[in-house]
This record gives C-alpha cells, structure tokens and sequence, in this order.
C-alpha cells in the first residue's frame, strides 16, 4: 500500500511553533557568538553558555517581555523535535539509522526543554547559576553511582559523534534537502549554504571539545575535567593564537545561529 505523503505530516499549528523555535534557537547563537566576539576584542563580552545567553537576554531592557518571547519560541522548538522524533514527519523510518537520529532529535528536545525550564525560571524570578558549575555538579552525580563513569564517557562519545554529523552535514551541504530552495533566489541560497556550512562547522568544533573533556573526565574519575559551552570556548582562548581560534568559531556561531533563522523562514516542515 502506497503511504499518503500527508499522512503523518506535523499540523499548521506545530509548523508555526516549528518555525517560531527555529528563530528563537537561532537568537540564543548569535548571542553567544557575539558577546564571545566582544570578549575577543576586549569590549565587555564574555565566553557564555546557552543559559548565560538566555540571562543576558533577560537583563535587557524589555527583558521580560523578551524572555516571555523566547520561553515561548524554545517550547515551540520542544514540540517540534518532539514531534519529529515520535510521529516521524520527515520519513527517516524505523531502521537503525531512521531510530538513532529520532533519538537524537529526542534528545536535543530534552536539551532545550531544560533551557525553556530555564528561562521559564528567570521570568519567576527563581532561575540558578547561569555557568558551568551547575553541569558540573550533575557530572559528578552521575559519577558518583556505580557504571556512572561508563555513562558519562558515554555521553561524550555521543557528543563526539553530533560533532562529526555537523561537519558531515557541512561538508555535504544536506541542510539544503530541508529548505524549500524555491522560495529561494540563487545568491539567496548561495550565501545561506556558506553560511550554514560555517555556522555547522563551527558548532562542530565546540562539540569536539565538550566530548572529548567529558572522556577525558571520565578516564581520570575527575567531574572538573568535563566542561559545557563556555568552557569549550575559554579552551580554545588558552591555545596557541587562541584570540584567532576564538574570534573564528565565535563568528561561525553567529552564523550558526543566523543558520537557525533561515531554517525559520525557508525549511520545508511539511514535506
């Protein structure tokens, strides 16, 4: 029996959260990218993780109604992935390869789930620490019960692989199957494809060191060796022409997050 290409596919409403998500991610990046780029150049910026954006977004003025936008965009972004990972409106099937990347979609919803809690917090007036040390402390939770170890070299094993699918996606351009390049012109699509690749690339970079920390972490039975967002960046500030490292992939975040907008406007949710 031949399968109805609308069955399945995600209803208007979950489009416009889809696409409401997409922006707000989108906003969260370039936040990052540039207060690390401002840190780069000595202007009152600094290294941040998502939460540290969503904080700073909340200190602006209209914060409230600000982080009243994006708690509203990340839980539209939730759904999204949520949808895709369980009523699997883009076909990726029931194969190994079709399960693992809705279990990864899966657990990216989770991830931003946590960062909505979050900001849902700030609104309230209750949220945490915006660092790292919050992340740390679940480390060595997870560390401290037994085969925790094994689970948190786990986890950067898979974090390691998501950075290798980033840089494959960059390499092979397959951002581009999910747009809708019709409503695209050719410089249009042209510039958007360089600057997913760059954005792609430079997620990858970051990801890299977050997995390889968290093994690192794991191997030595030390939570302080594993590091978020923030952490990956001021490691790369520390190495050799670590300014120029740092000012590369804090631009490829912006454009990471610039990436996220054009999702917003021209990625195909309905297929």
């Amino acid at each position: 029996m031949s399968k109805n290409p609308a069955q399945g596919s995600p209803s208007k409403g979950i489009e416009w959260l889809a696409r409401f998500g997409y922006a707000a991610k989108g906003v969260v990046y370039v936040v990052i990218g540039v207060l690390t780029l401002m840190s780069v150049f000595h202007m009152g910026g600094r290294t941040t993780s998502t939460k540290g954006a969503v904080s700073t977004i909340g200190s602006e003025p209209f914060g409230e109604i600000l982080l009243i936008a994006m708690a509203a965009g990340l839980i539209g972004y939730v759904v999204w992935r949520f949808t895709q990972a369980l009523k699997d409106p883009e076909h990726r099937g029931r194969g190994v390869g079709g399960v693992l990347k809705r279990l990864g979609l899966l657990g990216s919803g989770l991830i931003y789930a946590s960062l909505a809690f979050y900001t849902i917090q700030l609104l309230i007036g209750s949220g945490g620490s915006s660092g790292g040390h919050s992340k740390d402390s679940i480390t060595a939770r997870i560390m401290s019960h037994q085969g925790g170890v094994w689970v948190i070299a786990a986890i950067g094993i898979l974090i390691i692989i998501i950075a290798i699918m980033q840089f494959v996606r960059a390499y092979k351009r397959g951002f581009e199957k999910r747009w809708s390049v019709a409503t695209m012109g050719t410089t249009q699509r042209r510039w958007a494809g360089r600057i997913a690749q760059w954005g792609l690339s430079a997620r990858g970079v970051v990801f890299l060191i977050m997995g390889g920390f968290l093994i690192v972490g794991a191997w030595q039975t030390d939570p302080d060796k594993a590091t978020g967002l923030d952490g990956a960046l001021e490691t790369l500030a520390q190495q050799s022409y670590g300014v120029v490292l740092l000012a590369i992939v804090a631009l490829g975040l912006i454009c990471y997050g610039v990436y996220c907008w054009v999702n917003a406007v021209h990625r195909r949710i309905n297929p």
